[in-house]
């Protein structure tokens, strides 16, 4: 969801500047490693959520740049909806007296 939500707000972008994005815009709280990332994105783009494109970075280096595809539109819509659903829930169970 995050690495979608990324690609939403910023557009195109390679790897290496998603994991940048996620650990800046979580305040340093939340780390994507590569070693999870890259899989991550190959499985997104297996199911048709991101398309990816080699380009070359702004420091000339060769990378593959992803985008959001409009079914990766749709999933983040879903995944959002469901993160919702589960933070209600366990809101409210911190909440049960």
């Amino acid at each position: 969801m995050l690495v979608l939500r990324a690609l939403h707000s910023r557009g195109t972008m390679h790897g290496y500047a998603l994991t940048i994005h996620i650990q800046a815009a979580s305040a340093e709280l939340l780390r994507v490693e590569e070693g999870s990332l890259y899989p991550a994105l190959h499985r997104m783009e297996q199911s048709g959520w991101v398309s990816a494109e080699w380009g070359m970075t702004e420091k000339g280096r060769k990378a593959r740049f992803y985008s959001l595809t409009p079914q990766g539109e749709r999933q983040l819509a879903l995944e959002r909806e469901s993160w919702e659903r589960l933070t209600r829930g366990v809101s409210r169970v911190l909440q049960y007296a």
